[in-house]
């Protein structure tokens, strides 16, 4: 029933956006137009990535690929351009990256050699198929799933466990955890190539799969499983030594010295989680890994001790030694919710980054919906104090341990959809993202031939325009005169004339429209070609509404 509802949440959760570092600029500059063509191209990006193999190309206008070998240095991507005999005409760049929170980037932008044409397709895909989209976060959940039934179950039995009661539940609960934490952390790496490529969950081959190992990425997930195996190990010493008779306890004591070890292999294991996730991406790494391992820490605790609680402890336990348990529970209980507060308050200042991103980005609005169910969650805490601090806690106890528990378990499916969306520190970067999005046409009469190109095509005055005009015959024709103007159809406003500007060669100019409202606006350029010979030309494009 807790898979199902959390299933629940993971699939009515919005889609999650895996682009965490945003495109913010590229040479040749997005839906520019130069002389001649490059022999390098590069694309920055506001955080650091690495490129994805084979899955960044530079097409040429007649379809050809024209790109090598692409390398990152930091947040730039360069892509070496053989430019032997290259035609005039729009260039894509495609390209898909891994951001440095291990989430995959893809996008194409244009630029034009000469004059616009055409924009050409790209050989690949870069968005993500919707079988990874569901996969990752399923994974995650699984993850976190599997940290709430290690350390919750055996933390109770370490200290809280009844002697009389059996530990033969508790202790496979606890391999259940291992083996959820062990699944999830197999299925990241079979899905991260996927991200990458943009393929589907079940197209992957051998050496992919070598590359994720080897990655950053791959080598962090490979050290949690490493830890997983010797915890596993580990684990049962310091966890049943306590209920040894006096006579048979080592005096030594190898199991408090194996329970240090376990405390600390558990925060490094722990560690593996922020190392792949978003804390590793922000200003201050140090700070927000180690935030987000008390977070993780005090959530598995929290969750974990109450479903202990409601599977085992609380059924068949003497009300006596409930007496004496519960109360230190209650004290834990407490000490986790605040530190878990403490810990998600400073990942919030961090990730989020203002007010305004809180309210306005699907990150800060998940987040509130997170902060919203765990006050509720709270409350009930409150409830049930109030009932352990009774004689006989009875079925009172069991029913709001049970809501807590439902609760926290929808708490936990958000945050592994939170850790997919783009964090709330990026939404700048994100708004300032350059993209593809642009027109280019050729428009011909009688007298002459026009190829613009307009970019970016959004609200707003800053909309640039590069027209080269020719011949009926393909010929460079310098003009006497240019002139552009714009109109909303849907509105019955007067068109708005702007002058272009004349550069050189001179049959190339230069000029910028504004587009103050969404909806489609007639171009007309206005061009006289000597004293006696005008002519106008028309075309419509459509200029979408802005977004927050």
């Amino acid at each position: 029933m807790l898979f199902l509802l959390a299933l629940g949440v993971l699939l009515a959760a919005p889609e999650p956006a895996f682009a965490h570092a945003a495109t913010v600029g590229s040479t040749p500059a997005p839906g520019s137009v130069v002389g001649t063509s490059p022999t390098e191209v590069t694309v920055t990006f506001s955080e650091s990535i690495t490129p994805v193999s084979g899955r960044i190309q530079v097409i040429a206008p007649d379809g050809e690929r024209i790109s090598g070998l692409a390398t990152a240095r930091g947040a730039v991507l360069h892509i070496p351009v053989r430019t032997a005999k290259r035609p005039l005409g729009t260039y894509l760049i495609s390209y898909r990256v891994i951001s440095a929170d291990s989430h995959p980037v893809g996008g194409a932008i244009t630029f034009s050699v000469g004059a616009p044409s055409a924009r050409p397709k790209a050989a690949e895909t870069t968005g993500t198929h919707p079988s990874v989209q569901a996969a990752v976060p399923t994974l995650r959940f699984l993850g976190y799933g599997g940290l709430t039934l290690i350390v919750g179950p055996a933390m109770f039995l370490a200290f809280l466990w009844p002697r009389r009661r059996s530990r033969v539940g508790v202790t496979r609960l606890i391999r259940v955890g291992f083996g959820l934490v062990a699944v999830a952390t197999l299925g990241s790496l079979g899905t991260q190539a996927q991200q990458g490529s943009g393929a589907a969950l079940w197209q992957v081959s051998p050496g992919e799969l070598a590359d994720v190992a080897t990655s950053q990425f791959g080598l962090t997930l490979i050290a949690r499983l490493a830890v997983l195996s010797i915890l596993f190990l580990l684990v049962p010493v310091p966890l049943y030594q306590r209920f040894l008779p006096a006579g048979r306890r080592p005096s030594v004591a190898p199991g408090r010295v194996q329970g240090i070890l376990v405390l600390v292999l558990g925060a490094a294991g722990l560690a593996t989680w922020p190392l792949t996730g978003h804390s590793i991406a922000t200003p201050l790494p140090v700070v927000t890994v180690a935030v987000d391992v008390v977070h993780l820490a005090t959530m598995a605790l929290w969750l974990g001790g109450l479903i202990t609680l409601l599977a085992f402890v609380l059924r068949g336990t003497d009300r006596r030694v409930l007496g004496v348990l519960l109360p230190v529970w209650s004290r834990w209980a407490a000490l986790s919710v605040l530190w878990l507060a403490i810990a998600g308050s400073v990942q919030a200042v961090v990730e989020v980054g203002s007010v305004d991103a809180l309210i306005r980005t699907g990150y800060g609005k998940l987040l509130l919906t997170k902060l919203g169910i765990l006050i509720v969650v709270l409350g009930v805490a409150a409830v049930a104090r109030r009932f352990v601090q009774r004689s006989n806690p009875g079925q009172g106890l069991r029913r709001t341990v049970g809501i807590e528990v439902l609760a926290t378990v929808v708490i936990l499916a958000l945050s592994a959809v939170l850790v997919q969306v783009n964090p709330g520190r990026t939404a700048g970067a994100a708004a300032g993202a350059v993209t593809g999005n642009g027109v280019s046409e050729t428009l011909t009469c009688p007298l002459y031939t026009l190829q613009f190109n307009i970019y970016p095509v959004e609200l707003g005055e800053y909309n640039t325009v590069h027209a080269f005009l020719y011949t009926p015959e393909g010929k460079p024709l310098p003009p006497a005169e240019w002139e552009i103007s714009t109109k909303l159809l849907d509105q019955d406003l007067e068109a708005v004339k702007e002058p272009l500007l004349g550069l050189d060669p001179p049959h190339h100019a230069l000029g910028s429209v504004s587009f103050p409202l969404p909806g489609t606006y007639e171009i007309a350029f206005t061009i006289r070609v000597d004293d006696l010979n005008r002519a106008t030309v028309k075309t419509t494009i459509k200029v979408p509404p802005a977004t927050d």
